[in-house]
């Protein structure tokens, strides 16, 4: 547990990264969606769009993981801290960002609505699958950045281990596994019964139950990965 500690506190020197960086770019994204949504707005009536921008916090997020392999990994190393101690610290610190993050999103997803899409109609934080939830939305904000966390930390450690050829083939087999499955779909003709069952699931399945699965077995693959890494 000290081990961890002491990793958590290296972590936490580099703040700027973990709050500022992703909340720079949101904003960024936020303010240049709200110019042309206020723009259009003023010509003409619109309808209520959604405008996906709030991908980018999580794509931040997964880089800034990956950074974690590349920069924290070494270090906490050198000061004698075992690969799994910086694993539980990341991972920990991962969890109480994503949770904070997911707070934070749904709580601007409720000025959102309140203000009618920031008086321009735009629904930039709030997704309408996720009105109605209360608060089990705070889960479907947070479970994707666990997705996406353990995903760039995951890379960013078989980049350790395996340098530039671990990714090729990582990006290689996640080719041959999507094309593939994708052709299998295609060839067998179950794209609409695969629809079906997206459509047969509950948006908190969809946004927190399923990918709490997949950043459970990201986050076993990453352990697997760390403990053949090397400074």
């Amino acid at each position: 547990m000290s081990n961890t500690l002491r990793v958590l506190r290296v972590h936490l020197v580099t703040w700027p990264g973990l709050l500022i960086w992703p909340w720079a770019i949101l904003a960024t994204s936020f303010l240049v969606n709200l110019a042309v949504f206020g723009a259009v707005h003023a010509q003409q009536a619109n309808d209520d769009g959604f405008t996906g921008g709030m991908a980018s916090i999580y794509c931040v997020v997964l880089v800034i993981c990956a950074q974690w392999a590349a920069q924290v990994f070494p270090l906490t190393l050198g000061m004698s801290a075992t690969r799994r101690s910086f694993y539980a610290a990341s991972a920990l610190l991962l969890l109480g960002g994503s949770l904070g993050y997911g707070v934070l999103l749904y709580l601007l997803s409720l000025v959102e609505r309140a203000t009618d899409g920031w008086g321009v109609s735009m629904h930039f934080f709030g997704l309408e699958f996720m009105a109605g939830h209360g608060a089990l939305a705070i889960l479907m904000y947070t479970v994707p950045f666990l997705v996406f966390g353990f995903i760039g930390l995951f890379t960013g450690l078989v980049h350790k281990r395996w340098g530039v050829n671990g990714l090729f083939s990582l990006a290689l087999g996640a080719l041959v596994v999507f094309g593939g499955g994708t052709a299998l779909v295609t060839w067998q003709g179950r794209w609409h019964a695969i629809g079906h069952w997206f459509t047969s699931q509950s948006a908190v399945a969809l946004m927190a139950g399923w990918p709490a699965i997949l950043a459970a077995l990201l986050a076993a693959a990453g352990y697997l990965a760390v403990r053949r890494a090397t400074a």
